[in-house]
């Protein structure tokens, strides 16, 4: 009983020997998960858009820490097939046993100024891609009994909430609450799991000092998230054998006000 109690408690164990799918896994949060992926031992394929120089290093980083893994670059714009384009990549990539999504552009506007192109874009990038690709590899995690998608909203999307300046992204994230419940529901009987988290304020790459000095001024206790410390409790929850988080829409934001 006493190791039965101790493995369901390293829940990172039911990793090992899985297939992850990491979507936007090279760079921020989502290079973090394919790091964290792979430490639980699990085999990481890590998606990237247009920089080699960004999968290479992530790879690069996968080896030296004992992980396999591989990766592809695919460029999503939002345009016409683009969600298609990597539907189809998908029978090439083998057996899919976690997806985590760390993918979606984000567009600061007001509604007056959101163009009907910018919709389509958001809503096709941020909600409908996320649910193309569960629906396409729900059927085999159903049949193989075991399964983990882990999706990424947005900060503060974790509830329905008027946003002055980014209501398009937002109303997209917060759509994804609705995508996980459902892939829970499905998936509960047959050991396939969905969490949706929604970070706060978190310190990559992609800020520049001004951005990162703006950010700390409203981070709770002035202090930005770094990803891994994200990737960290988003992979245990997933990871958790049975998951009792399956269905939650779990805030790591720190306790994050606007």
């Amino acid at each position: 009983m006493e190791k039965a109690q101790g493995e369901s408690r390293g829940g990172a164990r039911s990793l090992r020997g899985r297939r992850a799918l990491v979507i936007g896994g090279t760079g921020g949060i989502g290079r973090a998960l394919s790091l964290e992926l792979g430490a639980g031992g699990a085999h990481v394929i890590a998606h990237g858009g247009s920089s080699r120089e960004r999968l290479d290093s992530t790879l690069a980083a996968l080896e030296r820490s004992g992980s396999s893994a591989e990766g592809f670059l695919l460029e999503l714009e939002g345009g016409p097939g683009s969600v298609a384009l990597l539907i189809d990549r998908l029978p090439s990539l083998g057996s899919i046993d976690i997806l985590a999504l760390s993918f979606g552009p984000f567009l600061r506007k007001s509604l007056a100024r959101t163009s009907a192109a910018e919709w389509e874009r958001l809503a096709l990038l941020d909600l409908a891609l996320p649910g193309a690709l569960s629906s396409a590899l729900l059927p085999g995690m159903l049949d193989r009994g075991w399964g983990r998608i882990l999706l990424l909203g947005g900060s503060r999307t974790d509830g329905i909430r008027a946003y002055s300046s980014n209501a398009a992204y937002a109303a997209a994230k917060t759509g994804l609450a609705v995508l996980a419940k459902s892939l829970a529901a499905e998936g509960a009987g047959r050991n396939v799991a969905c969490v949706l988290v929604c970070p706060g304020l978190v310190d990559t790459e992609y800020l520049d000092e001004a951005e990162r000095a703006g950010l700390r001024r409203r981070a709770p206790g002035g202090r930005l998230a770094m990803p891994e410390e994200l990737a960290r409790a988003a992979i245990g929850l997933l990871a958790a054998d049975p998951c009792l988080a399956s269905g939650a829409v779990v805030s790591l934001d720190g306790g994050l006000a606007f």
